[in-house]
């Protein structure tokens, strides 16, 4: 006799998941941001975002940008974009970028996560990019240490986010990197 096992997978993201793709952001987001963000900057209603993702799931800019779902059984449970590096400082052509890696508070811990990096990575290494680099808060030291502990490194690089445009709300990131080729 065999043991059950969950029904999880990381898929491509259909325009149909962007309602739930928008309630993963509501609810993770005040966690990962709160503390460095005015709780009103923090959006709580779903639908406007869900819209954005509609619109980007069904147009992509670059047919390389990509939006991947974190699956236990149909039901989302956390999500990653990939696509060109768009730093000044990286080549567009073999430096892909994963951002907004994204899993539901209450199922962190249970693979969902390294599920969705590894597959970030293999979409990055199919669309022929050499190098990936994400960009992260540099606060964030359990994600960071999560990554350095899959293989990336700090490069170097970092920058200063005014997240509302008027200089009170400043978000300080590092750049790591992995080779992927």
């Amino acid at each position: 006799m065999t043991t059950p096992t969950a029904d999880v997978s990381v898929r491509v993201a259909w325009s149909d998941d962007a309602d739930a793709i928008a309630a993963v952001q509501v609810r993770t987001w005040p966690e990962m941001y709160g503390s460095l963000v005015p709780g009103e900057a923090i959006p709580t209603d779903p639908g406007p975002l869900a819209e954005q993702w509609r619109a980007l799931l069904s147009r992509p800019a670059d047919a390389r940008q990509r939006v991947l779902v974190a699956l236990e059984r149909n039901r989302v449970l956390g999500f990653v974009l990939t696509g060109p590096a768009g730093d000044p400082d990286c080549d567009g052509v073999a430096d892909g970028e994963m951002s907004e890696l994204t899993v539901h508070p209450e199922e962190r811990g249970k693979g969902h996560g390294s599920r969705l990096l590894q597959a970030a990575v293999d979409t990055l290494v199919a669309d022929r990019f050499n190098r990936a680099v994400v960009w992260t808060i540099a606060s964030d030291d359990a994600y960071r240490g999560f990554l350095v502990d899959a293989g990336w490194a700090a490069d170097g690089a970092h920058r200063e986010l005014d997240l509302d445009g008027t200089g009170t709300t400043r978000v300080k990131q590092v750049r790591l990197h992995t080779a992927i080729a």
